[in-house]
């Protein structure tokens, strides 16, 4: 390189630990590309009111939902890399790239990961009169009985869904998937017996297996849940391979100066590591990630590779 271009090189060196030195001095905007009151809003909003007290600026929330997503993300992915538009994600990040014919971003070229804040497992349940205790003993009596089982999900593409088609190519059993707009009405399907077993993320099938509404299969984290300590893994169950969670991720645009990624990063460690903020986000059933961006990107990378792969072998489709 020569003398001009590393003048060039140093020079935006020098305006970008200026500009970290100074950050935030205005308003910082937290995107979520979905409606409020769901997890990854709710999660958002919890980590924008500490964010507000750690930056000494106040953390905006602006919820542009629609596409699964797509276009909250797409937002944040051409918004200026300087700090003040933070994304919050959930595993629609890492789905959609295979799900969607086309997105408007990279999943791994158009940001800069800060961190996996949270993230929950999904988890299979069956209602009570399902004679089926364990997933082995499902997969005989699905098995038994082809195009009489299928799994009530939160919709096509979320994770659960694609937890239970993956499940399906996994056991080649003949079970259908229909998928809910949303959670709450996949979860109503099972506890009312018109849909058998379901594939849903725990937070909101948590209490009615507490209350016996539902029973409990597996859960497709790579350990046992505090929550249900009882309940096997996928993996126990005799199905490797099969763990898949609902995370809660922070990002920024690519771009954004390496100063200032690390202070979110450090900022967000602390926030994560308080009780308050540990107990508020486990009684959403949740459990603390705080991973570090090159262990996000990594997972990040891992995550579309698989779901991709799950979507295309399934021919998994959107309208």
């Amino acid at each position: 390189m020569n003398k001009t271009g590393v003048a060039a090189v140093a020079l935006v060196m020098v305006a970008g630990n200026a500009a970290a030195q100074q950050y935030p001095s205005r308003p910082v905007r937290m995107i979520v590309p979905f409606a409020p009151a769901g997890p990854t809003d709710v999660i958002a909003r919890m980590m924008a009111q500490k964010m507000t007290e750690t930056l000494g600026q106040n953390v905006v929330i602006d919820n542009r939902p629609g596409a699964g997503g797509n276009i909250g993300i797409g937002m944040v992915a051409n918004a200026t890399p300087d700090g003040y538009t933070l994304l919050v994600v959930s595993s629609s990040f890492v789905v959609n790239p295979g799900l969607y014919a086309s997105i408007p971003y990279d999943p791994e070229k158009s940001f800069i990961p800060i961190s996996n804040l949270a993230a929950s497992p999904n988890i299979f349940v069956a209602h009570p009169t399902v004679p089926a205790k364990s997933m082995q003993e499902l997969i005989k009596l699905v098995q038994g009985a082809p195009k009489k089982f299928s799994f009530a999900t939160p919709g096509i593409g979320t994770t659960p869904d694609l937890s239970a088609v993956l499940f399906r190519l996994t056991t080649k059993t003949d079970v259908a998937t229909i998928p809910y707009n949303g959670a709450g009405p996949a979860v109503g399907a099972v506890i009312a017996n018109q849909v058998p077993l379901g594939c849903i993320a725990m937070p909101p099938a948590t209490p009615h297996i507490q209350g016996g509404r539902l029973r409990a299969l597996a859960v497709t984290s790579a350990k046992r849940t505090p929550v249900f300590p009882d309940v096997p893994t996928m993996a126990e169950s005799g199905l490797p391979g099969q763990e898949a969670d609902t995370l809660q991720g922070l990002l920024v645009p690519a771009g954004t100066p390496a100063a200032i990624v690390q202070r979110l990063h450090a900022d967000v460690v602390k926030i994560l590591s308080q009780p308050e903020t540990r107990d508020r986000i486990s009684a959403l059933g949740f459990e603390i990630v705080a991973s570090s961006p090159k262990e996000f990107a990594a997972q990040i990378r891992a995550e579309v590779s698989k779901w991709t792969k799950v979507v295309r072998e399934a021919g998994v489709k959107v309208e």
